[in-house]
């Protein structure tokens, strides 16, 4: 097990209800006016949006609306809120929604004390040098943004989709309320469910060290993913299999179950990233595309892992065992595996695999993923 330092400084306020307290816990912050992110209009229509605004009313809160931010979030949007946030002079940002919503938000909050353009974060041009806080209600449970300091952004005219992290950009506080993740999509359960196993499937294969805590921790999540996903499909009202489908996602990528690992990398999402910048496919839906396909190129870089992946996760003998198990797992649930689902043909490939460079020097992973390793994994993925 390697050297590490844990730090999370987010507070989960998870269960029913818990959104009731939004205004408490931003007065406990000192806020006076907020800029209030959000996608579609859904949160409106099931009434999320007007508890959101009382709540806020009862302590004296102003807010700003910031809403239509995609599921693939651009930097336009960006753009568009960091200048409301100047404007109105807003002290915080509140996300309702799922990870794009608080990715954008993220950057939102970085990009207000920034004097140059919000994108030249992403790009190295600059530093995060500070945020405004930043506050969240999930109400698609994914990402694990809501308990992390990073941010993923597409700028639409470079057709770039890049990151962004700083300890300044974990949320303050986020509510995880199962109950509000009632009307996510069957499709996008699935995409969720693929995007989370991407989470801890990068560090668990690719890691130099890997404590057997670690991946007992992470088997164990996929477990619960795949039980609880199962479930979701069969009984859309199941609260408490949702309940640690929410859960599991935040814990995937909240820094835990990558503790004491080290020497790793996120080739699946430098990928998938390319993907998502040049087809806007869903992310989770590009990742269930990819990870198999790249499973399939790099398991020999790291046999034992993936034969303890086959036996623990799948309870199979082999390599090759396991990863179709996990293929045929998302061909059951619904998502994809292969690029034609997707719409991408093969004439596609060589911009994808352009793409792709740009982002694999970003991850530091260039040296191994050059064009022709990426174009081998992509064919293997028609």
């Amino acid at each position: 097990m390697d050297n590490f330092t844990f730090f999370n400084p987010t507070t989960i306020e998870f269960g029913a209800d818990k959104e009731q307290a939004i205004g408490q816990h931003l007065a406990a912050h000192g806020i006076k006016r907020v800029l209030l992110c959000y996608g579609s209009d859904r949160i409106k229509r099931e009434g999320l949006f007007d508890v959101v605004s009382q709540r806020l009313a009862e302590k004296g809160i102003e807010w700003v609306e910031c809403g239509g931010i995609v599921s693939n979030p651009v930097i336009s949007k960006v753009r568009e809120g960091v200048a409301l946030a100047r404007h109105h002079q807003v002290d915080a940002i509140l996300s309702i929604g799922g990870g794009s919503v608080i990715d954008s938000a993220k950057a939102i909050a970085a990009g207000v004390g920034y004097s140059g353009d919000v994108w030249d974060l992403f790009i190295g041009k600059a530093a995060i040098a500070s945020a405004l806080p930043l506050f969240a209600i999930l109400t698609l449970a994914a990402t694990g943004s809501e308990m992390n300091p990073g941010a993923v952004v597409t700028n639409e005219d470079t057709q770039q989709k890049f990151f962004i992290s700083s300890p300044a950009l974990f949320p303050k506080v986020s509510i995880v309320n199962p109950v509000l993740m009632r009307g996510v999509s069957r499709d996008y359960l699935a995409y969720s469910a693929a995007d989370v196993i991407a989470h801890l499937i990068e560090v668990y294969f690719t890691a130099a060290i890997h404590p057997k805590l670690q991946s007992r921790l992470v088997e164990s999540v996929i477990h619960t993913i795949i039980e609880t996903t199962e479930a979701l499909l069969s009984d859309p009202k199941d609260d408490n299999a949702r309940a640690q489908f929410a859960w599991a996602a935040t814990l995937a990528l909240n820094g835990l179950t990558s503790s004491g690992a080290s020497g790793f990398s996120y080739p699946n999402h430098a990928i998938e990233h390319s993907l998502s910048a040049l087809f806007n496919v869903p992310h989770g839906a590009g990742l269930s595309v990819v990870m198999p396909a790249w499973m399939k190129w790099y398991h020999g870089r790291n046999p034992v892992q993936f034969q303890r992946f086959a036996r623990e996760v799948f309870g199979v003998d082999t390599t090759e065992q396991g990863i179709g198990a996990l293929e045929q797992w998302f061909d059951k649930i619904g998502t994809p595996t292969r690029l034609g689902q997707l719409g991408i043909q093969e004439a596609d490939l060589p911009a994808i695999v352009d793409n792709v460079q740009v982002n694999v020097r970003g991850f530091g992973i260039a040296d191994i993923y050059t064009p022709d390793v990426v174009a081998a994994i992509l064919k293997s993925a028609l």
